[in-house]
């Protein structure tokens, strides 16, 4: 297995698209070289952001393709794992790692839901990828709104034994839960890195123990971003509550409800950064609307980014 450190700004990128919704290969070389140029820790391909489970298998492994071939080894590649059963899984983690993957986001699947939730089912899934593929992974805990999972405690400490398990991607969109997450990663027996998953309080995480954040929104604003992971490191948290404060806004817009929305409003903004040229995306997400494009322009410019 290779051995790689997460941590920092791991932004979830988008997948561009063509008008008859079909990825835009050459949009989305020149979208990973700008990202790319930022001081980031990573990227997470083929995952929500990305309209991953709205993709075929082949179209997820050209991408996958494209981005290794940009990115060059400068900073590890997470690719998402959005399957549905364990040889499926096992299939496509071989790909992945074959392709150039440096890690895998494991994805919450349909036999995880319902309660209670017995820590064999997602232990043996997650032990046999990893085994058979040999690759680093990331556990996903996913709020239930956009179709995840909420491991309890005993589950994630079984998930934590497994070897090629390094992080955990902790996406609950809870302070509460995030804080009991942080402390129970600190007192388990193996030590794996907590990364955020949360958009909607970012420094906060950092504070209260992330070491990363794997998040959509880190496509946006990614200097901003870059900059205040570095500032809470070196304790200037005045600083960093400056940046938070000046992209709340903007936060609030792209995260609003419907949260399914988000991703076409992640786009929307990239077009008016002149990013990308286009927003499309694929149904049966649907786009946004004019009202919607107006607030998403507003809270731009009040983060002083248009």
């Amino acid at each position: 297995m290779r051995e790689i450190s997460l941590g920092g700004i791991i932004p979830a990128t988008v997948t561009p698209m063509t008008k008859d919704f079909k990825v835009d290969e050459e949009a989305l070389v020149d979208y990973i070289k700008w990202i790319s140029r930022f001081r980031i820790g990573g990227l997470a391909i083929n995952v929500d952001t990305g309209e991953a489970p709205h993709l075929y298998r082949e179209e997820r492994k050209r991408i996958l393709e494209l981005v290794v071939d940009v990115v060059k080894g400068k900073f590890p590649i997470i690719a998402g794992l959005p399957t549905r059963f364990t040889q499926e899984a096992v299939e496509q983690a071989l790909e992945a790692k074959e392709t150039g993957a440096d890690a895998l986001l494991v994805f919450p699947i349909p036999a995880f839901s319902g309660f209670p939730l017995p820590a064999e089912i997602p232990y043996q899934y997650h032990k046999t990828i990893g085994e058979k593929a040999e690759i680093a992974l990331v556990l996903f805990q996913l709020e239930r709104g956009l179709g995840g999972v909420e491991y309890p405690p005993e589950v994630s400490l079984e998930l934590i034994k497994i070897r090629q398990v390094i992080a955990l991607k902790e996406s609950l969109e809870d302070a509460q839960k995030f804080v009991s997450t942080a402390r129970l990663l600190r007192e388990a027996p193996r030590r794996i890195t907590l990364l955020t998953g949360n958009d909607t309080f970012i420094l906060e995480a950092f504070i209260l123990g992330a070491e990363g954040a794997l998040i959509g929104f880190g496509t946006l604003a990614t200097d901003l971003q870059v900059e205040m992971f570095e500032l809470v490191q070196k304790k200037r948290y005045d600083e960093a509550k400056a940046i938070a404060e000046r992209l709340q806004p903007l936060i609030d817009a792209i995260f609003a409800s419907p949260a399914r929305n988000y991703r076409a409003r992640t786009k929307e903004a990239l077009v008016m950064l002149g990013v990308l040229k286009n927003a499309y995306i694929r149904p049966p997400l649907l786009p946004i609307s004019e009202a919607e494009r107006k607030r998403l322009r507003e809270a731009l410019k009040r983060a002083d980014l248009l």
